[in-house]
């Protein structure tokens, strides 16, 4: 690029060329504009996760609270709360200026003269935020509240109130009147075949953007065609549809390359021609791919609704033909006549129909859980382990590659400190660990978040950033060596700032491979927990319980119970330690798939 290229900032450079990037947004507005009513369903359902999650919170420091002054007195209570409350505070405001302030608050404010650390001055002003934040959640909850009556000049909550159901409406019209290419509303597949005489009564096909279409005869389902095909049709489109996104996302990067980024070269260039190359970790990218897509597209992947299938399957009916008549029966109670006992005459297996014209693409469970929909439990599980999973990696990838930090620019006390706790727990044996904790923590309110998924998140948290932290010490060790980092020592930079600009990008990459190598073996503890009965409570599904339910039919005619769910299991952890080792080799190739891993770890440890 020329020289006065390189002088323009990230924007400049797209103003002064604003044609590649205006396609690719064009084309990227058009992908969301076809599932733009899933997306804003998407945000209405993490919105309504805020207040369970505050009140979690709630429970959580009153039993703090309570279990401190009952202990400890109303002195000793006091202090506790207190210091219970600042420390909490202070670790998120560190992660939320790490992680969401690019910028300098002291600076932005003017407040360089103050006689106060600027870092510790900066993460006080956003932990105030977050106490205030925190506060008007707890206080003034934001969702599904009545208004407020208007006395006088409306409250600051009031306001709020009046925004959030402002915001509120305007989402569920959008959920209500905009179609979605891929929801179940427009490619439905429950439906049956009407019996003889009844076809003006019940029409074949399905009625599309107002208009009937029939293909095939069957009422109700897709163009008329079989519940199966109807099913699969919506399938196939799902995972088309995110193919397309993969593959402009893809176009965008190239597109950022060939028009928008300084230099014709760079480091990463060579990593992803490794990549792509690399057939084992393209293997586990597609493996990891199906499983994201499946997670993040559970609510119409299903051949049912999770709400019919587990949550409220007596609340809903269908109808179905029996002896040429159109009855009617609830889910529940289908499901419970559906089951599979492990016998030809009670079994519903692999691509089968119940008696109620219901397509079940891997069967159905036994008895023991109502005969569920297998697909939607799995479909709805894989949520369940991805939410685990990524949140115990973020917050013990925050700790590791924080300590990372910390450790190898200080190095001595602080280092020494860091590797007596980690070898402390890494000495535990994990499995009995994590069940230990479940059960202590059992009856705690923490366990009610996310029906315990929550806590399972913060317990691999806690047991698992020791690992993390190793492989990544040694590479951050070997940086703080580096002159440019003395450099900035002698020119005054800040230790954070140190940190964060010239240590933390060289650890970035062997944290994404030690991430993608670990989350595979929680989603299997997840898994092994639930087998055990420890993991997350019923009725939300997890893939461990369905190989529980399913492991005394293994032999038997309904062995699709426990195989499919484990084979999934092993399917979904082999693909994300297959993409951490494409990683690991694309980013060091003189790994060439040779245990660098141990390497590291070993250097970290050392």
């Amino acid at each position: 690029m020329s020289e006065a290229t390189q002088n323009r900032t990230f924007f400049g450079r797209i103003a002064a060329n604003p044609t590649p990037a205006l396609i690719w947004i064009g084309g990227a507005l058009l992908l969301l504009a076809v599932e733009f009513g899933a997306f804003v369903d998407a945000l209405i359902l993490f919105g309504e996760q805020i207040n369970p999650l505050v009140g979690g919170s709630q429970d959580i420091g009153g039993w703090y609270v309570d279990t401190m002054y009952d202990s400890l007195g109303f002195a000793g209570g006091t202090v506790m709360s207190a210091l219970g409350a600042l420390l909490v505070l202070a670790v998120f405001s560190v992660f939320v200026k790490a992680a969401f302030v690019p910028f300098s608050i002291v600076e932005t404010l003017g407040l360089e003269d103050l006689p106060i650390s600027a870092d510790l001055l900066e993460r006080s002003i956003v932990g105030a935020v977050l106490a205030v934040l925190w506060l008007i959640l707890l206080y003034e909850p934001l969702a599904f509240l009545p208004a407020l009556p208007l006395i006088g000049e409306p409250t600051f909550a009031q306001l709020i109130h009046g925004f959030a159901q402002t915001m509120a409406g305007i989402a569920d019209w959008i959920v209500a009147n905009i179609p979605t290419l891929l929801s179940r509303d427009l490619i439905p597949n429950q439906g049956f075949l009407p019996p003889e005489g009844a076809a003006a009564e019940y029409p074949a096909g399905s009625e599309i953007l107002g208009a009937r279409i029939a293909i095939g005869s069957y009422h109700g389902t897709f163009l008329g065609l079989s519940p199966a095909a109807a099913w699969a049709i919506r399938v196939v489109t799902i995972y088309l549809y995110a193919f397309v996104w993969l593959l402009w996302v893809w176009q965008g990067y190239k597109t950022f390359r060939r028009h928008y980024r300084f230099a014709d070269w760079t480091p990463r260039d060579d990593m992803v021609d490794r990549l792509s190359t690399h057939r084992w970790g393209q293997f586990g990218f597609v493996i990891v791919f199906l499983f994201l897509v499946l997670a993040m597209f559970a609510p119409a992947m299903g051949p049912t609704t999770t709400t019919q299938n587990i949550y409220n399957p007596y609340g809903h009916e269908f109808q179905y033909v029996e002896n040429g008549q159109v009855e009617t029966i609830t889910h529940g109670s289908a499901n419970l006549q559906s089951a599979s006992q492990g016998t030809p005459d009670s079994n519903v297996g692999v691509m089968n129909y119940d008696d109620y014209g219901r397509f079940h693409p891997i069967g159905t469970l036994s008895e023991r859980a109502n005969g569920k929909d297998l697909f939607t439990f799995m479909a709805d599980g894989a949520r369940v382990s991805l939410f685990i999973g990524l949140l115990s990696i973020a917050l013990s990838g925050f700790v590791a590659t924080a300590l990372a930090m910390v450790t190898a620019y200080y190095k001595g006390l602080a280092d020494l400190l860091v590797v007596v706790t980690s070898d402390s727990i890494q000495a535990l044996p994990g499995l009995l660990v994590y069940i230990l904790l479940s059960v202590v923590f059992s009856s705690h309110p923490i366990s009610n978040i996310y029906s315990g998924g929550f806590l399972l998140a913060l317990i691999f948290a806690a047991t698992g950033w020791p690992a993390l932290w190793r492989a990544i010490r040694g590479p951050a060790f070997q940086v703080s060596e580096e002159e440019w980092i003395d450099a900035a020592k002698s020119y005054g930079q800040r230790p954070s700032a140190t940190m964060r600009k010239h240590m933390l990008p060289y650890v970035a990459g062997y944290l994404l491979i030690y991430g993608s190598l670990t989350i595979g073996g929680i989603i299997i503890s997840v898994a092994a927990l639930s087998f055990l009965g420890l993991g997350v409570a019923p009725p939300t599904p997890e893939w461990g319980r369905a190989v529980n339910i399913g492991r005394p039919y293994v032999t038997t005619v309904s062995w699709h119970i426990a195989t499919i769910p484990g084979l999934m299991v092993v399917f979904v952890v082999t693909g994300f330690n297959a993409l951490g080792d494409g990683i690991r080799d694309a980013i060091d190739p003189q790994s060439e798939g040779s245990g660098s891993g141990e390497a590291a770890a070993a250097g970290g440890g050392g």
